[in-house]
């Protein structure tokens, strides 16, 4: 059996998508900037994008700027909020531990420009509180960012409380909404969001494509100069093809939002109820408060490298956390960041699931994950040290 368990790394194309892009690239061929009628065409299509986009956000055509994916859209958001703050003398930004390292790289390069950068601790349970975010904001504040859903451990933060905070102390509000994003419903005015970003591949569109939200009034920074194109926010000739198709999946999964949460909740809960039974284990993040199709676990014992490793072998794909950082042989920071020890924190295991799952599929990866971490505690001489009473356990 075949199962593909990463669609928060990325998901398959849909063919909502593939069929917009197809016709697009064989009709609508020419460049947006150009004065005669084949451009002016691609224009049309281009606008028409803008206002399907903005319409399922809930916001204005003239606040989307179409943008190269998640990583562009937080580093504009941070790095215009920040230009806005620091001509007002505010240079203080509030974000928190467990970011994607889009938001925490860009941070650190603003802090090298004199912004003092707050990181809220993050609890067990992975939920960020809308107190703890008030009690951060001081007269100098000029942006908090918070992501929407975590991309490891799934979990959905209560944005719409938080942007209420910000909104009634005059501060900007960022999300990362790259993992929520035609998985949970999103308003931007209901949810007193400021800027938002959001990735097309995440929701079964295509890479290399996305979104920047900025509320009428918001000064964009260029982070690509060139020409005047989305208003001089951002040069370079639109990729009309990838809109067209981002815009395409994006309508097919908003519009199926509930139907998709019926249906993975219930297959989502049921995995992590059978992986639970496994002993020496633990469910990181908020068990209710998280995407439809989100499980994660730490193993004690084992590395997490070598249960994906053979999980692949056995035609099931998964992965640790973020596939930015797959490479890495550090812990996952999410992870840290919500208390587990550096020991658990490598025992990890991220299955993302859409709606193409089954229940045999589930029940095949519960049997499979049981049956590798088993083997591989085996021939783990720190877990034969466990058993013997060397060592102590460190999961109950």
């Amino acid at each position: 059996m075949k199962i593909y368990a990463d669609n928060a790394a990325t998901t398959a194309m849909s063919e909502a998508a593939i069929e917009a892009m197809t016709k697009c690239m064989r009709e609508i061929y020419g460049n947006p900037s150009s004065l005669h009628t084949v451009g002016q065409t691609a224009m049309e299509e281009l606008d028409r994008a803008r206002e399907e986009a903005a319409s399922l956000l809930g916001c204005r055509a003239d606040e989307i700027t179409f943008t190269s994916g998640g990583s562009e859209s937080d580093t504009q958001a941070l790095t215009s909020a920040a230009a806005i703050g620091e001509r007002k003398g505010k240079k203080h930004i509030i974000s928190t531990a467990f970011e994607h390292h889009a938001i925490l790289h860009t941070l650190d390069a603003l802090k090298k420009r004199g912004f003092e950068i707050t990181l809220l601790p993050v609890p067990e349970n992975g939920l960020i509180s809308p107190d703890a975010v008030r009690d951060a904001i001081r007269e100098d504040t000029c942006l908090v960012s918070v992501m929407f859903a975590n991309n490891e451990i799934g979990t959905i933060q209560p944005i719409r409380e938080i942007g209420a905070v910000c909104r009634e102390r005059g501060v900007i509000f960022h999300t990362d909404a790259v993992q929520a994003v035609g998985h949970v419903h999103i308003n931007v005015v209901d949810d007193n969001i400021d800027m938002l970003s959001l990735s097309a591949h995440k929701f079964h569109g295509p890479k290399g494509v996305g979104i920047l939200y900025a509320k009428k009034g918001i000064r964009l920074s260029n982070v690509i100069f060139g020409g005047a194109q989305e208003k001089g926010k951002r040069a370079g000739t639109e990729n009309l093809p990838a809109i067209v198709g981002m815009v395409a999946a994006m309508k097919e999964a908003c519009d199926g939002i509930d139907k998709a949460k019926d249906y993975l909740i219930p297959r989502r809960d049921r995995l992590i109820d059978g992986l639970s039974k496994i002993s020496h284990s633990i469910v990181n993040g908020d068990r209710d408060s998280r995407l439809p199709g989100n499980v994660h676990m730490c193993f004690e014992g084992i590395e997490g490298e070598s249960l994906l490793l053979l999980l692949d072998d056995r035609g099931i794909s998964a992965s640790s956390g973020s596939a930015c950082t797959s490479g890495s042989l550090d812990p996952s920071h999410v992870l840290l960041s919500i208390g587990r020890p550096h020991e658990i924190a490598h025992g990890s295991l991220r299955l993302t699931l859409d709606e193409s799952i089954t229940d045999e599929a589930v029940d095949y990866m519960i049997k499979n994950v049981e049956e590798v971490v088993s083997y591989l505690r085996k021939i783990s001489p720190l877990w034969n040290e466990k058993v013997s009473g060397e060592r102590e356990f460190i999961l109950n």
